[in-house]
């Protein structure tokens, strides 16, 4: 029902931003996903100015089109979609935040309807989850990232962008036992780093170990480790090399390029895979917009896959119903 305005018609520099041109309405009935924003950035803990992710992402996605060539599927064949607007948050105010998340999510989860959520800073996805839990109980998480984000406190605060996860075990949000981070790197303090994001019970795949691996044994541990389990995907941009991807809070050099970036998120198909969140977008350093160019179509390919999940729904129907015939 709800599909991009076609550009062919009506040139990308008209009207207002939205993501990928759709329509800008707070809706539940006939959608199969929606975008939306959490402008959040009052967690960070070195640059701020996540809070304009949403925006950026927004004005570069005006580029993307309907038809995947590299997954050869039209998404508006298959699903509806709308951009939902923003989350109302409080700056300053994380918990409160919190709250606002989890309200506003709920009508949407409660339909079944795949949310595809813009950050702000990683202190988001705490509230994400906690609003999936709701729904779901604990679910599991596929994390990319350069870092782990189970530091146990910043400062001596236990909410910043460094936390979510570790609040999220402790808060039983979490199926860890089924749950994995890709892609940490860079300088830390100490072992403890990492190691303690392996004691809280997530398979940790650094990147020096991807790249030692490779693309294919990453995609399938990934698999393997999650299995049939719902699953919440987050994906920090600072994931990718700063070449690809400078707009960002706490950039690691030694990351993805931007195509594997995309492709890690397509070897995601075939999970069951009910939310997504891309986060810690930063306008101020976006030299040319090459990393909202990169975040919306890191989003665009996770669109793709809720239609290619609802593609292969169809497919199990139809034969259903051919064989009851």
């Amino acid at each position: 029902m709800y599909q991009p305005k076609d550009s062919s018609k009506s040139p990308r520099f008209c009207g207002v931003r939205t993501f990928m041109r759709l329509e800008q309405i707070k809706t539940t009935d006939n959608v199969d996903f929606v975008v939306l924003g959490v402008p959040f950035d009052t967690a960070a803990s070195n640059r701020t100015g996540q809070r304009y992710g949403p925006h950026h992402i927004r004005n570069f996605s005006v580029l993307l089109r309907p038809y995947n060539p590299d997954m050869d599927i039209n998404i508006f064949e298959y699903c509806s979609g709308v951009d939902y607007g923003d989350i109302d948050v409080i700056p300053g105010n994380i918990h409160r935040t919190y709250d606002n998340m989890v309200s506003e999510l709920a009508p949407v989860l409660e339909k079944g309807i795949t949310p595809i959520i813009m950050g702000g800073d990683h202190s988001i996805s705490l509230g994400n989850l906690r609003a999936f839990h709701k729904k779901y109980g604990p679910v599991a998480l596929v994390h990319f990232d350069s870092h782990g984000d189970t530091w146990d406190n910043y400062y001596g605060e236990k909410y910043m962008h460094g936390t979510p996860f570790r609040r999220a075990v402790e808060e039983g949000l979490l199926d860890v036992d089924h749950s994995i981070q890709v892609g940490m790197r860079g300088p830390l303090y100490s072992p403890d780093d990492i190691e303690d994001a392996r004691k809280l019970g997530f398979e940790v795949i650094p990147m020096k170990e991807v790249r030692e691996i490779g693309f294919s044994e990453v995609i399938r541990r990934i698999h393997r480790r999650v299995g049939d389990r719902p699953v919440f995907v987050s994906y920090d941009i600072d994931f990718v090399d700063p070449a690809y991807a400078p707009g960002t809070g706490t950039p690691e050099v030694g990351g993805p390029t931007s195509y594997e970036a995309l492709e890690y998120v397509r070897g995601l198909d075939g999970l069951d895979i009910v939310g997504f969140d891309l986060v810690e977008v930063l306008p101020t350093y976006d030299s040319g917009e090459i990393t909202a160019v990169l975040a919306s179509s890191v989003m665009y390919e996770m669109i793709t896959l809720t239609a290619l999940k609802k593609k292969r729904l169809q497919s199990l129907v139809n034969t259903a119903s051919s064989l009851s015939d």
